[in-house]
């Protein structure tokens, strides 16, 4: 900002603090615009080959959208009257929502085992307890380890049933996909074109507004269910469970932190900035530069249509620090040049802090959105929405703060002499004097730390469990645990197994040798402890076989059947495990996200082991569905950390060579940087905090807390004009006080999130409280310690 911008802007404030209040009300308006989407699609990589072909394979094999309702007598029998009351009427009530297709219970399910013989001309329905009313008892023994109810309808002890709604598919939007497949398929061939992407971009936009209104029916669909549940709560304790239902929680609840929380800490700040600064101006301009950024920050993402996910829902949390810390640094400098210059007007005092301040703090925000932008290169797209939308977040914070607190500090009176916080002043004396009088201890200790924390990064996992993602006492996670244990499993898990050659036959439709290699590959599926409902055409050979008397159907009596029984009756009880088509058998599965030390890649690999030593190779199958793509998402994340701080470390570095002038002070001050990002996955590594589809961001927002501080400390140093200590000095008693208040206030604030009932806000509140923590101490005893051994102010000046 030039000499006459600054004088401008400290001569015409209004017409600033007006056009920024226009401006806020303009970009306000599209708030309404900006969306939260917490659906298991935003965590995806879609134009990768798994990606691809989950969605190939989930048109192919057609699975349901539905609901799972868990219905847990709390006296009462499953087999009893009522609890038989209770589903017929939560059935009636679920059929009445416009979108359900089908609504199965034990009370409507055909109940094909207790046929005499197989008959190709069965209707099911005549097979039902509705149709047959058996008894209690004979319906207990029915559904004792039935080969396809248990775990989908009945729990194994018996002790819970569960109704399963069915959803109608959106025929447009079905088609839409279809289409957006069938181009994406081109990707597995590399013969995709530029033409198709701007096909399948004309095809998503087309699709947008349907998802949008299909989400707001979703919503009010669960919340219609929830209260149909509710009725019969005396009897039963009710849960749902599905993806859309967990999507649904996520957002209630992400929705529930921001008010409470971002209201929390928001007092919380203000409370710290009128203990700190003692005046209530200093309350109300920072807050109004925090509320201003964060108000245009959502409109710019309500107009490019950038959603907030679970990876980026705590952004406004993330921008009042960026904010915060900048307001606060140019609060600190005009306090200290009017408690210098007592004849200064206030014009003067405001265009002296800019000059002052204006570099360290646009630099600060370069190398922070250099943080940030590290996320760009991960190449997961809901990362990398996220790195784009804090370099948004960013350049708001830094223009809001540069140009309207000035100007709004203008139309305040000139500040009184202020005396220092006491408290404040001991703790600055007391780092600096053990800093300065024992730098090569403090050079050493932070030596021994930086191995203890190398070593802490070897302990570090990668896992990802909703389940945790949810405090024990909250609804979300008592249904999520409950489904996931007592009903099979809660993450779909597919093996698509294509039929070789030599097990095709003409004159067949399912080989014996294709069946016994199925069983195979399930056996091994149903050893694992992780593995829960799991479910196949072997399911309904074993039906088969109880209905053959015990015997088992040959290959020929099996395809007789198959193409005997109706067109309509095939497709519900094979369609979606057989494609004749395609020559390929589905294992459909749920892993139990539950269990107990479970190790997801260790699950897979380990079942990669087992299906090869049983020959079936690599290349005769393909997992997909939702686990392995969580899975394959966050091993690309956990690499893609190794490459991208490497990539951010030397962009901070250059960064800091073309501010700083010199390589030597760019490299000391990037020190304390890297080795606070260091301590803070250290911390995750040896508290056995696992790497997850949040915590994952961690490292790039400690390395964008750090560096605020490293430039103003470094920046006022060099403009030292005496003797090292004597520099650093000037630092600690100037900038130590701006970076002690950030951190404190900041740290206040977040601590708050640790009361959220969603662990990743808890465990981003404590980490981000933690950095700050960490990047103080780093900058006020490393730095200088740094600072003062191999850089001299009188030479950087010079130079």
């Amino acid at each position: 900002m030039t000499e006459q911008r600054t004088v401008w802007l400290t001569q015409k404030p209004l017409i600033t603090v007006v056009s920024v209040l226009v401006l806020t009300l303009c970009l306000g308006w599209f708030v309404q615009y900006f969306k939260i989407d917490a659906s298991a699609e935003t965590l995806l990589v879609k134009n990768n080959k798994l990606y691809i072909q989950s969605q190939i394979m989930n048109e192919r094999f057609s699975p349901d959208e539905f609901i799972l309702l868990a219905y847990e007598p709390k006296q009462n029998d499953v087999f009893s009257d009522k609890t038989f009351e209770d589903i017929q009427v939560l059935t009636q009530k679920l059929e009445t929502l416009p979108r359900v297709k089908s609504v199965t219970n034990i009370l409507n399910v055909p109940l094909l085992s207790q046929m005499s013989e197989l008959d190709p001309k069965l209707k099911p329905e005549q097979w039902t307890w509705q149709s047959k009313q058996f008894s209690y008892e004979k319906m207990r023994q029915i559904f004792d380890h039935h080969p396809i109810f248990t775990d989908l309808l009945v729990n194994q002890k018996i002790s819970a049933t569960s109704i399963q709604i069915v959803f109608k598919q959106d025929a447009k939007l079905s088609e839409i996909e279809s289409n957006i497949i069938k181009l994406d398929k081109k990707r597995l061939s590399n013969q995709f074109t530029d033409d198709d992407a701007t096909e399948i971009e004309h095809l998503k936009a087309q699709a947008d507004p349907i998802k949008q209104k299909l989400n707001k029916e979703r919503e009010q669909e669960i919340e219609q269910i929830y209260a149909f549940a509710d009725t019969v709560k005396d009897n039963a304790n009710v849960y749902l469970g599905g993806s859309y239902v967990l999507g649904h929680q996520l957002i209630n609840i992400i929705r529930a932190d921001l008010k409470l929380f971002g209201s929390a800490i928001g007092l919380a700040i203000c409370i710290m900035l009128f203990i700190l600064f003692r005046s209530w101006r200093w309350v109300i301009i920072p807050i109004a530069c925090c509320a201003i950024s964060v108000i245009m920050t959502m409109g710019l993402f309500g107009i490019f249509d950038l959603r907030t996910t679970v990876i980026s829902s705590n952004f406004i949390a993330l921008q009042l620090i960026l904010t915060l810390a900048i307001c606060v640094h140019l609060i600190v400098q005009y306090r200290q040049l009017a408690n210098d210059d007592a004849q200064a007007t206030q014009a003067e005092l405001v265009s002296a802090t800019l000059r002052e301040k204006i570099k360290p703090c646009f630099y600060a925000g370069i190398t922070t959105s250099v943080g940030f932008g590290s996320l760009i290169f991960s190449g997961i797209q809901p990362v990398v929405s996220f790195g784009w939308m804090m370099i948004i977040a960013m350049f708001v914070s830094i223009a809001l703060s540069l140009i309207f607190l000035p100007a709004l500090l203008c139309l305040f009176p000139r500040s009184q002499k202020a005396a220092p916080n006491k408290l404040s002043q001991q703790f600055i004396q007391g780092i600096s004097a053990i800093t300065l009088n024992h730098s090569a201890k403090v050079i050493g200790l932070f030596v021994v730390v930086t191995v203890i924390a190398i070593l802490g990064l070897f302990r570090l996992s990668v896992e990802n469990s909703f389940l945790n993602y949810f405090a024990e006492d909250t609804q979300a996670h008592q249904e999520l645990t409950f489904i996931d244990q007592q009903f099979g499993g809660s993450t779909p898990f597919d093996i698509i197994i294509d039929i070789p050659p030599d097990m095709q036959k003409t004159d067949l439709a399912l080989s014996a040798k294709s069946i016994q290699q199925l069983q195979v590959a399930q056996t091994i599926l149903k050893q694992y402890p992780a593995s829960g409902n799991t479910t196949s055409v072997v399911n309904f050979t074993e039906l088969a076989m109880k209905l053959n008397q015990g015997r088992p159907l040959t290959e020929y009596e099996l395809t007789a059947i198959y193409r005997l029984v109706d067109d309509n009756l095939r497709e519900t009880l094979l369609g979606s495990y057989f494609s004749l088509e395609n020559q390929q058998l589905r294992l459909s599965s749920r892993v139990k996200d539950s269990t107990e030390g479970f190790n997801r890649k260790e699950y897979l690999e380990n079942l990669r082991a087992d299906l090869k030593t049983n020959g079936i190779t690599e290349d005769q199958y393909q997992f997909t569905n939702l686990f392995v793509l969580y899975q394959d998402i966050l091993q690309r994340l956990f690499n893609s950390q190794i490459l991208t701080l490497g990539i951010v470390y030397i962009a901070l570095l250059l960064v800091m060579w073309v501010l700083f002038k010199r390589l030597s002070v760019a490299i000391v001050a990037l020190v304390p940087n890297v080795i606070c990002t260091l301590v803070i996955l250290a911390v995750m590594g040896y508290a056995n905090i696992p790497l997850d589809l949040m915590t994952i961001t961690i490292a790039a927002i400690a390395m964008g807390i750090a560096v605020d501080d490293t430039i103003h400390f470094v920046h006022h140093y060099l403009h030292g004009d005496s003797t090292p200590n004597e520099a650093v000095k000037q630092a600690y008693f100037s900038v130590g006080y701006a970076m002690l208040f950030t951190t404190v206030i900041i740290c206040v604030g977040f601590a708050l999130l640790a009361f959220s009932d969603f662990v990743p806000s808890m465990l981003f509140g404590l980490l981000t409280a933690l950095a700050m923590i960490v990047a103080l101490v780093t900058d006020l005893t490393l730095l200088p310690a740094l600072l003062t051994r191999f850089i001299t102010p009188a030479v950087a000046k010079k130079s």
